[in-house]
């Protein structure tokens, strides 16, 4: 997922709530996994849990958490890969549809079942045979625009992926690098599902031509060239449309005091790619214990129902309960582009090698 993932958090930080999506537990790498009282979970920077949510799993499964955020989400899950052998700690939770190929096809995670699994909704399971990765969660990696800017040039704005290349939407969309973004290469990927391995490469030719901007991630995509965030507003930034997240639009909302009765931002809903979030036991975890049951509960009804709101993605386990303005403001693509890991797996390097050529050259 590479630099998604300060995702949303980084807008949260900027908007004075740090304290809210602090990390829960130790991130004293000193209290490591040897430990058999302590489980480590190794994450992207990205991880957020409420502090009451993570004592409450402390409390009842006795294990102290420790949290270990190791860069975005393409950093860490490389060097969980380069430390298999020894890890820096018990379970990984951050690898996405995206990347999991390489995780799993280095090995770095071992088979395991978490109770609850039943309570997955089917389409986000995943190596199923084997059990080495439990999904944990879900968005959608979607074209975001400024409201306020096309209302003032009284101008639709695009509703699609065919949409972006038209003249009116010349020079208006800044885009993360597709290797080394997690959003930029869903981009990539959510352009490859709807055009096909053929006609992928000649939508990029017209993006190009149509002034796309291209930048290294998504903090400074969102937060210093859109028009319509307000860490854009503050950084003047000047392109109203930004490849982000669908669920960008409520934390412009939930945290901007006082509250707007609408998001300031909006999604276009033609332009979105599925991505799921894994976790998992990693290979050589010396609390495997500890980490079963922190797997457990990352699929526990409670720890489900406290993820919009902290890191703001959609749970996975059927049943479990969506804030209201997480719905309102957030709510997931109806039908968004999607990819067999498969198919990714086999084309995603050479795609990414293609599109660095066409596009950055």
């Amino acid at each position: 997922m590479s630099n998604n993932l300060k995702r949303l958090t980084a807008v949260a930080v900027g908007l004075g709530m740090a304290g809210t999506l602090a990390a829960c537990g130790s991130s004293d790498g000193g209290q490591g996994s040897g430990d058999s009282k302590t489980v480590t979970l190794v994450s992207h920077d990205s991880w957020a849990a409420s502090k009451d949510v993570i004592a409450a799993f402390e409390k009842q499964s006795g294990y102290k958490v420790n949290v270990l955020k190791d860069g975005d989400a393409g950093q860490a899950v490389n060097k969980a890969i380069l430390t298999k052998d020894n890890p820096q700690g018990d379970v990984f939770f951050g690898v996405d549809n995206t990347l999991l190929s390489r995780a799993l096809d280095n090995g770095l995670f071992q088979p395991y079942e978490p109770k609850g699994a039943d309570r997955i909704a089917p389409e986000y399971r995943a190596d199923q045979g084997k059990h080495r990765v439990t999904p944990i969660d879900t968005g959608d990696i979607c074209v975001n625009y400024d409201k306020k800017y096309f209302a003032d040039h009284k101008l639709a704005p695009p509703r699609s992926f065919d949409d972006l290349v038209k003249p009116q939407y010349k020079n208006l969309l800044v885009t993360e690098n597709a290797s080394t973004s997690s959003p930029g290469l869903g981009f990539l990927l959510g352009t490859a599902a709807k055009y096909g391995d053929g006609g992928w490469a000649g939508y990029w030719k017209k993006l190009k031509a149509n002034g796309v901007k291209v930048v290294d991630g998504w903090e400074q995509a969102y937060n210093e060239e859109f028009s319509g965030s307000a860490g854009g507003k503050k950084a003047k930034g000047d392109r109203p449309l930004v490849v982000s997240y669908a669920s960008s639009p409520p934390v412009e909302v939930v945290y901007t005091d006082p509250k707007p009765s609408t998001a300031p931002t909006g999604v276009a809903q033609g332009t979105c790619f599925r991505q799921v979030e894994y976790a998992g036991l990693l290979s050589n975890a010396k609390n495997s214990k500890g980490g079963k049951a922190l797997l457990d509960f990352l699929i526990s009804e409670r720890f489900q129902e406290d993820m919009p709101l902290n890191m703001y993605v959609y749970p996975v386990r059927e049943g479990a309960q969506v804030p209201p303005e997480f719905v309102k403001y957030g709510p997931q693509a109806k039908d968004p582009e999607t990819m067999d890991p498969a198919k990714i797996a086999d084309n995603r390097d050479q795609w990414v090698k293609s599109w660095t050529s066409l596009v950055l050259k």
